[in-house]
């Protein structure tokens, strides 16, 4: 058990039966009252963002969650097939519990497993990955005062808004976290 004074950013809760990792919090101390924390909780299952108040010094159950690096092998089915990159055993995680995850990645690319008590929880993209351009339509210059942008279809089935002059076959270094084209590699 730990109480308010734990409370750090990335910091992992058991609150009303649910996983929650801290986003934000704030020490408020009114003049008037008790002392209090006001914090932002995000579901670590779901994403769901919530605010919710703490009492000072108000107790709750830390959870540890463990962060493991696993290498993305192959799609089998609905399911997904990843290696622990130290142990070597295998895993298949469910395409429902990985969201946009499979978009960004392919065969041999390493993610991080979020473990709690050796059951994954969830899985992370890289921050940036490199794409191949798979489809994208050509550039018309002069259709734009500015520098324009078009969609192309990245190899895993992603589309991204990339500048005209960016071709089929071409390698992208794309966001996970935003989707974003970042540049050519």
């Amino acid at each position: 058990m730990a109480d308010t004074s734990n409370f750090r950013t990335g910091y992992t809760i058991r609150h009303k039966g649910q996983l929650w990792s801290i986003t934000e919090f704030q020490h408020v101390k009114p003049g008037k009252g008790g002392a209090f924390v006001r914090t932002k909780l995000k579901n670590i299952l779901s994403g769901k963002v919530v605010e919710e108040t703490f009492r000072a010094g108000e107790k709750v159950e830390e959870v540890r969650l463990e962060r493991r690096s696993y290498q993305y092998l192959y799609p089998e089915g609905d399911d997904f097939v990843f290696m622990n990159t130290e142990t070597y055993e295998q895993i298949n995680l469910p395409q429902d519990t990985l969201g946009d995850v499979p978009l960004y990645i392919k065969a041999s690319d390493i993610c991080t497993l979020l473990l709690h008590e050796g059951k994954p929880l969830s899985v992370e993209a890289p921050l940036t990955v490199e794409l191949e351009v798979a489809k994208a339509d050509p550039g018309v210059r002069g259709d734009t005062a500015q520098g324009g942008s078009k969609p192309a279809t990245m190899e895993t089935g992603l589309v991204v808004q990339v500048p005209l002059f960016i071709e089929e076959g071409e390698v992208l270094k794309i966001d996970t976290r935003t989707g974003k084209y970042l540049g050519r590699v």
